[in-house]
Formats: C-alpha cells, sequence, structure tokens
C-alpha cells in the first residue's frame, strides 16, 4: 500500500495525543494499541523513505572478547 505523508502526519499526532482512532479525510482506522501504531508507523516511514530515494542508516557495533 502507498502511504502519503498526509496519512504518517495524522498517525503521528494520534500517537502523540494517546487516540487509538485516526481519522484521515472520509476513512477513520482503529488501532489495539499503542505498540500496533508504532509498528504502523515505523512501516510508513519505511515505505516513505523507499519511495523518496533514502534508507534508514544501519549501524552494527560488533564487539569480542577474548579469552586465554
Amino acid at each position: 500500500m502507498a502511504y502519503t505523508q498526509a496519512q504518517r502526519d495524522a498517525l503521528a499526532a494520534a500517537i502523540a495525543s494517546g487516540a487509538l482512532i485516526v481519522r484521515y479525510g472520509e476513512t477513520s482506522t482503529t488501532y489495539r494499541s499503542l505498540a500496533e501504531m508504532r509498528q504502523v508507523l515505523a512501516t510508513i516511514d519505511q515505505d516513505l523513505s523507499v519511495a523518496a530515494g533514502t534508507r534508514k542508516r544501519r549501524i552494527t557495533k560488533v564487539t569480542s572478547t577474548r579469552d586465554y
């Protein structure tokens, strides 16, 4: 599904206000939890960044110990 920036902003505003219902245009979506809303927001952010040609940078830290 292609998301828009306006849909992302509506979801982020609902998360900030603590509401579980997001209204965008003539549609509304009721989420079960804040965790579900955050998961959908992360998906939207990822989809929008791919569409824009940018990707989220990943940093991996590798550590090791040496046992003698």
